[in-house]
C-alpha cells in the first residue's frame, strides 16, 4: 500500500463527500472533550467545588484542557463555515483544500500532542484520560483524515491555486457578508497605499506613527467604530472591529493597534460611565480629538491586575495619584488615560480598584510629560514600535473627581473585566492580520528567489510552510469572527475570545518563524520585513492576557 502522497494515482487529493466525513468527526470530538473535562474536574476538586490551588497544582491538565477544547471549537467553526459556502455553492477547490487540511492536522494533533508552545505538548493522558477514552478517536472519519486529509499533495495543490489567485487575501471565501467584505476591501486599500510602504523604515527608525495616519483614519472612522451614533460614533459592530483590525494590522501591527486603546476607553464608559461622562468623552474618542492609554499594569504585578499599589487620595473634590506604571502604549502623546488605582488603603485585592479617566497633556520629544505630577521614561522594545512603551511615576498627579469612572469607587476592576472579551477579540483580529502579513512576505520572496535552479517555492517542505500557514489563518479567523459574532449578539463570550486569542496569536508566532525561515539567512537581516513581522509577532502570546491566562480563564469557565 502507497504511502500518504507517495502515489496520488490512487485516490483524489480533496475526499469524497469532505464536509459530510468532517462533520461527521464533530460528535467523536465532542465525547472526547466531556471525558476529558470530567477527568481534569475530578483532579481539580475537593469534594464537590473545583479548587484554585488544585488548578494550580495541575496547571498542566487544566491549561492542556483549554487547549483542547480550543481545537474542538475551532474545528467546529471551520465546519460550518464549510456548510454555509456549500449550501450557497461557493465551496470552490481551495475552500475544500482549507478545510481538508485544516481536520486533517488538528486531528493529528489532538491524537498525538497539541503545540501549545515550541516546547509544550499536550498529551491526552495528561488530561487523565484512560485508553477507552481515547478510544472515541478511532471513529473511521477521523481515522480517514489523519490519514488522508493532510497529505503534502494536497499542500501542494493549494499552494498551486495560492500563486493562480496571487495570494489574495481571505485565499478563497471568508464566510462574511457582502458589507463585511466591503470595509475589508476599503482598509485593504488604504494599508496597501499609506501603510505598507512605511511600516518598516518606522520601525528600523523607532519612530511614531506619523500623526497624518492617525488623522486619516479617524475620518475613516476607526476610533468610533463600534461606539454608537448618539455619541458620534459609526455604531458598527465587533466584527467589523475584526475585519478593520485584521487589514491594518496587515500593513503593520502598530497601525492596526491605533484603535485598541480607543476601543478599551469606549467600552469601559459605555458599560461604566455616566451619562454626562459618556456625552463629554465618547463623540472626542470618536473623533481622535481625544486620544486615550491604558494604565494598568504595574512593575511588579504582570498580570496580577488585583494586587495593584498605585494609591488615588481623595483631596476634596477630587483625587492625588501616587504610583508606578509600567507597559503603557502611546502614554505620550494621548489625553486621557483610562487608569486603575486603589481608592481603600485598607484592601489587597481587586475589591478597592476604581478606574480613572484622568486627563493629562500630550508630549512631544523634548518634553513627553509635561504634566504636573506625572514622569515617565520609554522601554526600548523588539517589536510593536509604532506607538512605544513607557514606564510611568505618579506623585500628587491629579484627577478631577468628576472623572471617576461611574462615580463611583471600587467598581474599577468589574468595570475593567467587562472590556476584555472585547480587546481579547480585537487581539486576534490583530494577529491574523500579522500572520496574513508574514505569509505575504514570505510567499512573494519564495516566488522570486531562485535556488538550485528553481524558485522556493516549488521545494514541497517551503511550499508546505506556506500552505499550513493559510489553512491555520483560516483556522483562526473563523474562531475569531464566531467570537465576534457572539459579542456582536449580546452573548457572553469570554471563552470564545480566549480561544481567539489563544490559537491566533500562536498562529502568528508560528507563521511569522516559518516565514523567516522560508527567507533563510536573509531573514535574520533587519532589512528584510520578515524580521519585523517576527518581533511584533512575539508580543501577541504576552498582551491582552499572556497565553496562560487566556488557558486559565478557559479552563476554569470549563470546569464551572
Amino acid at each position: 500500500m502507497a504511502h500518504d502522497g507517495q502515489d496520488m494515482t490512487m485516490h483524489s487529493i480533496i475526499l469524497d463527500d469532505l464536509t459530510g466525513l468532517t462533520g461527521a468527526a464533530i460528535a467523536p470530538l465532542d465525547r472526547l472533550l466531556e471525558n476529558a473535562t470530567a477527568a481534569v474536574r475530578a483532579q481539580v476538586s475537593e469534594g464537590d467545588r473545583v479548587s484554585a490551588k488544585l488548578i494550580e497544582a495541575n496547571q498542566t491538565a487544566a491549561h492542556g484542557l483549554a487547549w483542547l477544547a480550543t481545537y474542538v471549537q475551532a474545528l467546529r467553526q471551520m465546519q460550518l463555515w464549510a456548510e454555509r459556502l456549500q449550501s450557497d455553492g461557493r465551496l470552490g477547490e481551495v475552500e475544500q483544500l482549507l478545510h481538508q487540511i485544516a481536520f486533517g492536522e488538528y486531528l493529528c494533533q489532538i491524537r498525538g500532542g497539541i503545540q501549545m508552545n515550541q516546547g509544550e505538548m499536550l498529551r491526552l493522558q495528561y488530561l487523565g484520560l484512560s485508553a477507552e477514552d481515547e478510544a472515541a478517536l478511532d471513529d473511521t472519519s477521523i481515522t480517514t483524515l489523519t490519514r488522508s486529509g493532510n497529505t503534502q499533495a494536497a499542500r501542494s495543490r493549494l499552494v498551486e491555486l495560492m500563486q493562480e489567485r496571487n495570494a489574495d487575501v481571505t485565499f478563497g471565501v471568508s464566510g462574511l457578508d457582502e458589507e463585511l467584505e466591503m470595509i475589508r476591501d476599503q482598509f485593504r486599500r488604504y494599508a496597501v497605499e499609506k501603510v505598507e510602504p512605511y511600516a518598516h523604515d518606522w520601525h528600523l527608525k523607532d519612530e511614531l506613527i506619523p500623526m497624518e495616519v492617525i488623522e486619516e483614519l479617524a475620518e475613516m472612522g476607526v476610533f468610533g467604530l463600534t461606539i454608537p451614533e448618539e455619541y458620534g460614533g459609526l455604531g458598527l459592530t465587533k466584527a467589523s472591529m475584526c475585519v478593520v483590525s485584521e487589514e491594518l494590522s496587515r500593513g503593520y501591527i502598530g497601525v492596526g493597534s491605533l484603535g485598541t486603546r480607543s476601543e478599551i476607553a469606549a467600552e469601559l464608559i459605555l458599560c461604566g460611565g455616566t451619562d454626562a461622562q459618556k456625552e463629554k468623552w465618547l463623540p472626542r474618542i470618536a473623533s481622535a480629538e481625544t486620544l486615550p492609554t491604558a494604565v494598568f499594569t504595574e512593575p511588579n504585578t504582570g498580570s496580577d491586575l488585583g494586587s495593584l499599589r498605585t494609591r488615588a487620595v481623595k483631596d476634596g473634590d477630587d483625587y492625588k495619584v501616587t504610583g508606578n506604571k509600567t507597559w503603557i502604549t502611546h502614554a505620550a502623546r494621548t489625553h486621557v488615560m483610562t487608569l486603575l488605582a486603589r481608592t481603600d488603603p485598607e484592601t489587597t485585592d481587586h475589591r478597592g480598584l476604581s478606574m480613572f479617566l484622568a486627563e493629562k497633556t500630550p508630549g512631544d520629544d523634548a518634553n513627553p510629560f509635561p504634566t504636573p505630577g506625572m514622569t515617565g521614561g520609554e522601554i526600548e522594545v523588539l517589536g510593536y514600535r509604532g506607538m512605544k512603551e513607557y514606564e510611568l511615576g505618579f506623585d500628587g498627579f491629579e484627577v478631577k473627581g468628576e472623572n471617576l469612572l461611574g462615580g463611583e469607587e471600587g467598581r474599577g476592576f468589574k468595570q475593567l473585566m467587562e472590556t476584555f472579551e472585547s480587546a481579547r477579540i480585537q487581539t486576534a483580529a490583530r494577529a491574523i492580520g500579522v500572520a496574513q502579513s508574514a505569509l505575504d512576505i514570505s510567499m512573494q520572496y519564495a516566488q522570486d528567489r531562485k535556488q538550485f535552479g528553481k524558485s522556493l517555492i516549488n521545494f514541497p517542505r517551503v511550499s508546505g510552510k506556506l500552505a499550513m500557514m493559510a489553512v491555520e489563518l483560516m483556522v483562526a479567523r473563523q474562531l475569531t469572527y464566531y467570537s465576534a459574532f457572539e459579542k456582536d449578539a449580546g452573548r457572553r463570550c469570554d471563552v470564545e475570545a480566549g480561544m481567539a486569542k489563544l490559537l491566533g496569536a500562536r498562529v502568528a508566532w508560528a507563521a511569522a518563524d516559518n516565514g523567516l525561515q522560508i527567507h533563510g539567512g536573509n531573514g535574520f537581516a533587519l532589512e528584510y520585513k520578515i524580521s519585523r513581522v517576527l518581533c511584533d509577532a512575539r508580543i501577541l502570546n504576552i498582551f491582552e492576557g499572556a497565553a496562560e491566562i487566556q488557558a486559565q480563564v478557559i479552563a476554569r469557565r470549563l470546569l464551572g
